[in-house]
């Protein structure tokens, strides 16, 4: 799975994330490339809850 496909599996906005948190952004693309998906989520469970609040994934609705 890409990184930008995992993001986006977890609600964040990743053009977002990239852009306003580069330095955390390129960390945990670099952890997320020698771990498996599952591995990367539960050690970062906590911190990954409080970037979805911080960029979140904006959804278009349809009527």
């Amino acid at each position: 799975m890409e990184f930008d496909t995992y993001l986006i599996s977890k609600k964040i906005d990743s053009l977002a994330f990239k852009t306003n948190d580069f330095e955390l952004f390129s960390t945990w693309l670099c952890e997320f490339n020698q771990l498996h998906e599952a591995s990367f989520t539960d050690q970062k469970r906590f911190q990954i809850n409080r970037i979805r609040r911080k960029y979140p994934l904006m959804t278009e609705i349809n009527p």
